[in-house]
């Protein structure tokens, strides 16, 4: 499903290349359920925002199933994304001025759902994850942990073939984040391909197996 060969990012400053990344390979078979670990500033997340289509500088070859992302533009690169993935950020991404039911139903807006059938998954997403009193509430009205109980709903709502989480349980009480482990390996046991990016321990052993990253290189 996924193939990176000699994937590098570097900061050009002043004429000193800094590397984030260094001659990334790496294969994802299609309902795997990897976790991405390592010290801060190894360059999980820059990662991940590849994998996710959400940076662009970069070089080196990334297939998605069968499109070549390195050679597509940037409004293909868009396209992939709001068809086949969803991401749950560190930083939660909700928008502030949409409600919880608005945010949780951006990404059926992506598809060809009928509005009647979106409002219905809308409904169940809030049910599943505990949160139908939150519906008509804002962002800024939420906890750190509600909102992103939210975040983690909407990149699940869709059934996207990949989702990429980013530490997806560093804001949730410790009941709350076994919860969504527990979801995520749900979804992995009926085909959605996960890859997380956590320093915990405990979250990793959810996962069939673990990339480590050490100043940008992969080490195993």
């Amino acid at each position: 499903m996924i193939k990176l060969r000699n994937i590098e990012k570097v900061y050009d400053a002043g004429g000193s290349k800094t590397f984030v990344l260094r001659r990334i390979d790496l294969d994802v078979r299609e309902g795997e359920f990897v976790s991405i670990m390592g010290a801060s500033g190894s360059g999980k997340s820059t990662l991940l925002a590849i994998l996710g289509m959400l940076d662009s500088q970069w070089t080196g070859e990334y297939y998605f199933d069968d499109t070549a992302v390195h050679k597509a533009n940037q409004k293909q690169r868009a396209a992939i994304h709001k068809q086949h993935i969803g991401f749950v950020f560190q930083s939660y991404h909700l928008l502030d001025s949409l409600t919880v039911y608005e945010n949780l139903d951006i990404p059926l807006s992506y598809r060809d759902i009928k509005p009647k059938e979106r409002a219905a998954i809308v409904a169940d997403t809030l049910d599943r994850f505990n949160i139908v009193g939150k519906k008509d509430l804002y962002p800024n009205q939420l906890s750190g942990g509600q909102q992103q109980l939210v975040a983690v709903a909407r990149a699940c709502i869709a059934k996207p073939k990949l989702i990429l989480a980013d530490e997806p349980t560093g804001n949730l009480h410790s009941s709350q984040g076994k919860e969504i482990m527990e979801l995520f390996k749900r979804l992995n046991a009926e085909g959605t391909t996960i890859m997380q990016v956590t320093h915990s321990e405990q979250n990793a052993a959810y996962s069939d197996r673990i990339v480590n990253l050490a100043d940008g290189w992969i080490v195993t």
